[in-house]
C-alpha cells in the first residue's frame, strides 16, 4: 500500500496511525457498490477485517420465515461490531451485509488484523469501544420490538430520518417494514392510520411528514 494511502486511512480511522509502514503490506482499499458480487452473509467465515472508509453498509437479520431487520448501519470511519466478533472469536459470521451506495473499504487479512490487536493498544481499544456502542444500540432496538407499539416505532424512525425543515422520507412501505423488522401489512395499515390523522402523506416511494409534533406527541406519551 502507497503511503499516501496509509495517511489517507489515518485521518479517517486515527487508531491506525500506530501501525506502522511494514505492517500494511497485505491490507487493501477496495471500492464496492450495491452491483458487486460478495458473499457477506450469515455462516460465512470471514477472510478480511472490513472498515468503512466512505459510504454505508447495512448489516441485517434474516428470520426463518424470510423477513429482514436492519440491526444497524456502518458507515465512514466505522467497523461491523459482529464481524469484529466473528474474526476474534473465529466463528462465523452471525449476520448478511448489504452495499447501499458506492463504498470505500479498507480490506485487512484476518491474520493480520490479529497480529494488529495482539501488538497495538489503539486498535484494540477501538474495536471494544466500538462492541459497547453497538451492543448499547441493538439493545435499544431489541426493546423496541419487544415492548414499544408499532405507531411508536414508526414515529421514531420518521423523526430521527427527517428535520423540521426536510419533512420528505424516500421510503417504500416494504422497506420501512425492513428498518423495523415487521410486515408490511402492519406498516401500511399504521401509514393509513397516520394519514387518516392528518400526520403525514403516503405516496408511492416516499412518505411526507405533515404533523411533526404530533409524531413527537406520540413518543412522548409512550414514554411516560
Amino acid at each position: 500500500m502507497l503511503p499516501s494511502d496509509i495517511q489517507r486511512i489515518s485521518l479517517i480511522l486515527p487508531f491506525l496511525s500506530s501501525i506502522p509502514e511494514k505492517d500494511w503490506s497485505q491490507a487493501e482499499i477496495r471500492t464496492v457498490t450495491s452491483n458487486t458480487p460478495h458473499s457477506i452473509r450469515e455462516g460465512h467465515l470471514l477472510q478480511h477485517a472490513m472498515f468503512i472508509l466512505k459510504g454505508s453498509v447495512r448489516i441485517y437479520k434474516v428470520s426463518e420465515q424470510g423477513r429482514e431487520v436492519t440491526l444497524y448501519r456502518v458507515q465512514d470511519g466505522q467497523s461491523c461490531v459482529l464481524m469484529m466478533a466473528s474474526i476474534l472469536g473465529e466463528v462465523t459470521y452471525e449476520a448478511s451485509a448489504s452495499i447501499e451506495v458506492e463504498t470505500e473499504v479498507l480490506l485487512v487479512p484476518v491474520q493480520l488484523f490479529k497480529r494488529w490487536i495482539d501488538t497495538y493498544e489503539p486498535p484494540k481499544q477501538f474495536v471494544f469501544k466500538q462492541i459497547i456502542q453497538r451492543i448499547t444500540s441493538v439493545m435499544d432496538l431489541l426493546e423496541n420490538v419487544a415492548f414499544r407499539s408499532i405507531s411508536y416505532r414508526i414515529a421514531d424512525f420518521l423523526i430521527n430520518q427527517s428535520t423540521a425543515h426536510d419533512a420528505i422520507i424516500k421510503i417504500t412501505h416494504e422497506q420501512l417494514a425492513i428498518e423495523l423488522g415487521t410486515a408490511r401489512e402492519v406498516i401500511s395499515r399504521a401509514l393509513k392510520d397516520f394519514a387518516n390523522k392528518n400526520i403525514l402523506v403516503s405516496r408511492r416511494g416516499y412518505l411526507q411528514i405533515v404533523d411533526r409534533g404530533r409524531l413527537l406527541q406520540i413518543l412522548s406519551d409512550e414514554a411516560m
